[in-house]
């Protein structure tokens, strides 16, 4: 059955307790900017203005992920990559956003969402630098809700158990990409998906 109401729903997930209710706060704490000091990836989650929601993973070395401008805003860069810009064409159509980091190892993440805005250049984008290379363009959002987020999902999943990773149980991107676009040269695919091609691409 379609669950179509809140009270239906709460009827079977019930609801927060008061310490679950009270963690999220309007700006970063201390502990909030070490998080973010330390997290080497996040998933940017955006909507266009009719609801259809997009998530994009970016990584960068610690320290380089995220920007914090004041205890009221943040700021993600970006790199170069396939252009498509969903995330960003989300934002300018609908200003909100929600983010996710993480820290390899950890089970807890950090969410912070608010009103987004795409700048072409800040007082910051020196410090975000990597190998030389200032980013292309900044996501800055405005804190509306800051928290962590409790470990059971990365429990369940045993995601940062090796001993549970199978990569090689799927095909390549290569192969992937050429079930899906059956036009495109394999061979030409492989060189351009592999490790050696991308790494002169990161920046």
């Amino acid at each position: 059955m379609q669950i179509t109401d809140e009270t239906h729903l709460r009827e079977i997930v019930g609801h927060p307790i008061e310490m679950v209710r009270n963690k999220v706060k309007p700006t970063l704490s201390e502990i909030h900017r070490d998080w973010l000091a330390e997290s080497p990836m996040v998933f940017l989650a955006t909507s266009d203005e009719q609801g259809r929601v997009d998530v994009s993973p970016k990584g960068d070395p610690r320290g380089k992920v995220v920007h914090v401008i004041d205890d009221t805003r943040i700021a993600i860069p970006e790199r170069p990559g396939n252009k498509r810009v969903d995330g960003y064409l989300n934002i300018l159509r609908n200003p909100h956003a929600g983010t996710v980091f993480l820290i390899p190892g950890r089970g807890d993440t950090l969410r912070v969402n608010g009103p987004a805005r795409i700048v072409d250049d800040g007082d910051y984008f020196d410090e975000l630098a990597v190998e030389g290379k200032r980013p292309i363009l900044a996501v800055e959002i405005d804190v509306d809700e800051v928290f962590f987020h409790c470990a059971k999902a990365f429990m369940r999943s045993d995601l940062w158990k090796p001993d549970t990773w199978a990569p090689d149980v799927l095909p390549s991107t290569a192969a992937i990409t050429k079930l899906v676009l059956p036009e495109v040269d394999e061979e030409a695919l492989e060189k351009r998906y592999s490790e050696e091609n991308y790494r002169k691409l990161l920046y």
